[in-house]
Parts: C-alpha cells; structure tokens; sequence
C-alpha cells in the first residue's frame, strides 16, 4: 500500500483511524493511479484492490479469465474493476480535491477501457459509502464534463455508484511502481484541467501531428509534469541527442492520430519506438541507468552481428568489418547513441585486419581491465552507451603509441561537410 507522509496524527506519532475517511476509485491499472493518487497531501494510503462486481471474493486471474468469458458470451456477469482504496485525512485534503485529481489523471470518456487497456475490468469507477460522497462525486462530473465539452471532448462514463464486493489485490500488485524502482510517475490524463484548479491556467498540451515525424522510425517520449524521472531523462539523455533515430517529447499521453500502442502507458517517462505508426517496443521509466537505455535501443538499431559485438563482448573476424579501407575526412561515432568516437586523421593502418586507431576523441571512451581467455588486454567501451568497441595495445604509432584496435561494425562514419 502506497503510503503519504502527510497522514493524520494522533500527537502520539500514530495515526487515527477515526481522523481518516476512504474512496474507491478506478482509473485504469492500478499500478499507476496508486503512485499518483499516494502523491496527494493529506493522502494517508493508497491500497490496490477489485470491486463493483458480482462476486463476492475474486482475484487477478479470475478477473482477467471472468472478462473474457464476458466478451465472448460465455458468462452473464458484472466483472470487477481495477481500483484504488484512497485512505485521506479529512482535516488535510477534503473529498472534492481527491475527486478533482481522479478526474484530471485519467480519461473518464472510454467507457470500457483505458487507453489500449480494453475491457470493463479497466473501466472508470467512483465508488461511494455514503450519500455525502455520492453529491461530491456527482458535483465534481458534472463540473468537468463543462470542460471536456468545452474542450471538445467526450462523455463521461464514469460508473458512481455504492461500493461492493471489495477485495484487496495480491500483495505483489501494491506498491508496484516502488517495488520496481525503474523511475516511474504515474501517468496523466486527459490533458484538459478541473475549472478553478491548480492547472486550470494551462492549456492542455497538444497531441503530436503525424505529419512531423518520422514514419519510417520514431522515438516518442510521453512525459508528465512534475515527473523528475522525466526530468533526468531529459538531462542525461535528451540533452544531447545524436542518436539516429529521430526523437520528440510530449506531455500528451495519446500516440499521433492514426498511430497506434501496443497497451494504454500507465507511468513516464515512457519512451516508445514506432516503426510505420505502430508501436515497435517501450522502454518504461528512468532511473538514472544510461546504459540500460542505450542497450534496449540497440537491440532494435543493431544487426544480431553487431549486437554480439557490442553486447557479449564478441569479435569480428579481421578483415570483415566496416570501414577497414575508410580514408574520408570525417568522424567515427556510436552506432547506437551517435556520439563521436575517432577522427579519420587518427586512423592507421595496422596490417591486422581490423580499423585502428592511435588516439580516441576526449572523453568518448571508457578502458577496463579484460581477463577473458587467459589473457591480459584492457577493454575499450564507448563511454555514451556502454557497448564493447574492442582493444587497446601499447604498439601504435607515434605520437600516442597506442593502437586502438576497434571493431568495425560497431562504428558508423559520418564524412565531413564539404
């Protein structure tokens, strides 16, 4: 259970059940309606759970096997909901401002789905125990569906009504987004603000325009405000972006109109590679850990010869790889990050069948010791990405003497400007 700092207190450091009140609320996968909601001061807790269904006791599994006997006929029942139990501290944070929060970190609109996530097991749901909470709930729609109309968007399906048959989900399921530390936040909605709140001022973002991407290969960032994942990602990634993929950020949690994920994004950062508008694989959130980015995009950049290379520390044969008879003016780079490596003007022939070099570019590379195979070299790795570039060898020429001796497949050449 996700809990808040900001909870009620005693005065003898514990909280008071009596101070707090609850909300069911479904918004999608609870993973990230969890993590979001848990970030609301006066939040005491945030539990993942199932409810508004016909039985009384269910789990994960019977949920999802209930809504496919549901879609094809085969069972007449009302299937539970992904939701979250919102514990807050009344005297903190009131009703209303949960509500107003619900309303702007989901989409209310898609009836029997969220996102890619289909199914009525994914719908949107405010669940009540009394009265005061149904006015609330019943106040708080119809003051955003003025803005999404205004905004023009659609209806809202959100189901309000009593709450029933609650379960508590599998232990695994709470707290996800902590216990899989990849830097998550928990994604937005609909981009069009509550009237009179916070982010009422700001005009939604807009959604991406096909048109000025890539439709070959595209990288597309969905970020969040106030997400520092995002923010880190920006900094140590996007900063300098040399890659040859093309790549966009965007605070719209919707794909180009006409392009197509492959599941609804629960969490940002989540960097997702389309190939002709259709999602081709996701890397979600960002803990710091470059490399690991680097290397998810290799996978879909490189040969399976040039992933062995960069990856499992492999060898090409000599005189098989690229750029070996390379004589243009011009930089060796990344093939992965687009980062400069080696100028031509530092190339030699050696005579051993693979591109050497006898000096790298200021900070463009990393040595480790290698022990591998009963030998001692010193390992050359491209300090941007991490992958195995090959060896470095104290029989260069002058003024160095130093040889790099560098795998060919594992470098791209850029020319020079004419």
């Amino acid at each position: 259970m996700a809990s808040n700092v900001h909870a009620a207190d005693t005065g003898a450091g514990q909280t008071s059940a009596a101070a707090t009140d609850s909300i069911v609320l479904g918004m999608g996968c609870f993973w990230g309606a969890e993590k979001r909601m848990s970030e609301i001061p006066g939040v005491v807790d945030v539990e993942s759970g199932y409810a508004g269904g016909d039985k009384a006791r269910v789990g994960y599994r019977e949920i999802l096997n209930d809504e496919q006997a549901i879609r094809r006929g085969a069972l007449d029942e009302r299937n539970h909901a992904e939701v979250i139990k919102v514990t807050f501290d009344p005297a903190k944070v009131s009703l209303k401002t949960i509500l107003i929060k619900f309303w702007e970190n989901h989409d209310p609109t898609q009836g029997d789905r969220q996102g890619n996530d289909v199914g009525s097991n994914y719908r949107s749901v405010i669940y009540y125990h009394d009265d005061a909470q149904k006015a609330v709930a019943l106040e708080t729609r119809d003051a955003y569906q003025t803005a999404l109309t205004q905004a023009g968007r659609g209806t809202i399906t959100t189901e309000i009504a009593p709450l029933r048959n609650y379960n508590t989900a599998e232990e695994y399921h709470q707290d996800y987004l902590k216990k899989n530390p990849n830097g998550y936040c928990g994604l937005g909605g609909t981009g069009v603000a509550y009237p009179g709140s916070d982010q009422a001022a700001s005009a939604p973002a807009p959604q991406l325009v096909a048109a000025d991407l890539n439709a070959d290969r595209q990288l597309i960032v969905f970020e969040a405000h106030d997400c520092p994942f995002c923010a880190q990602f920006k900094k140590d990634v996007l900063a300098d972006w040399r890659s040859p993929v093309p790549v966009v950020a965007t605070l719209n949690p919707n794909p180009p109109k006409n392009w197509t994920l492959e599941k609804a994004l629960f969490a940002t950062p989540t960097i997702v590679l389309f190939e002709q508008g259709k999602e081709v694989s996701r890397y979600t959130g960002y803990n710091g850990d470059k490399d690991r980015f680097w290397k998810w995009l290799g996978f879909h950049l490189l040969t399976p010869e040039q992933q062995k290379i960069a990856f499992e520390q492999g060898t090409e044969r000599p005189g098989t790889g690229s750029h070996l008879d390379e004589k243009r003016p011009g930089t060796f780079v990344d093939p992965i990050t687009g980062a400069p490596l080696f100028r031509s003007d530092t190339k030699f022939n050696s005579g051993t069948g693979w591109p050497s070099f006898f000096n790298p570019l200021p900070g463009a590379i990393e040595l480790r010791e290698d022990n591998a195979y009963g030998m001692r070299r010193v390992e050359v790795i491209s300090a941007s990405s991490g992958i195995h570039l090959g060896h470095v060898f104290d029989d260069g020429p002058p003024p160095t003497g130093k040889r790099y001796c560098i795998n060919g497949d594992v470098l791209n050449f850029v020319p020079d400007k004419p």
